[in-house]
């Protein structure tokens, strides 16, 4: 449910009619969280954001990618990627809120970004396609 308007109505389809500041109430004590999808259980694993293969962050990761990294190596399962001094957060926080397929997490150091993928042949195609991206600007993400 993304709105106490939408839960109200959902609680009044069955048969439960609740007024908006003792839904407030319930919401506070059952400690629900507000996301952008609308309220959690952040006890409960959240459901994964859809994978953004264009759009502002599929633009974002590309410049990011263009300002920042100096090489992509696929070493086993991993992704390889080196930054100058200080630049692996960005790369690796791009990387995340982007979430282009195969790319499992990240690990950023100071100037290493690790990207976890599925396997080997996942770390290679992630590898060619983020290449891609990074020469081609404000595209959207190869598939």
């Amino acid at each position: 449910m993304r709105s106490q308007e939408e839960l109200a109505r959902l609680l009044r389809q069955r048969g439960i009619a609740v007024a908006q500041p003792t839904l407030s109430r319930d919401v506070r004590e059952l400690r629900l969280a507000k996301t952008p999808e609308g309220y959690t259980d952040p006890a409960e694993p959240a459901a994964p954001a859809p994978i953004a293969a264009t759009g502002p962050r599929s633009t974002k990761l590309g410049r990011t990618l263009r300002a920042f990294v100096l090489s992509m190596e696929p070493a086993g399962a991993l992704l390889v990627i080196k930054t100058p001094p200080a630049a692996a957060q960005p790369v690796a926080r791009a990387l995340d809120e982007a979430r282009p397929p195969g790319v499992v997490g990240t690990i950023a150091g100071d100037d290493t970004v690790f990207v976890a993928t599925p396997g080997e042949r996942a770390a290679r195609d992630l590898g060619r396609r983020l290449a891609a991206l990074a020469a081609t600007p404000d595209k959207r993400l190869p598939a």
